[in-house]
């Protein structure tokens, strides 16, 4: 399993990330480049991961 990011962590590297919420339903994805922050989410308990 990939590693979980929070919103206002650096991403490691660029690349495609998704966004879940607690549940594990995908809310959305969005392109970051690496050293940029992960944006905030609507919902408490969301997290990203990095789509292969």
């Amino acid at each position: 399993m990939s590693k979980s990011f929070r919103p206002g962590e650096v991403a490691p590297e660029s690349g495609n990330y998704s966004a879940y919420d607690a549940e594990g339903r995908c809310g959305g994805a969005c392109y970051l480049e690496k050293g940029q922050r992960f944006p905030a989410t609507q919902h408490s308990g969301s997290y990203y991961m990095k789509e292969d």
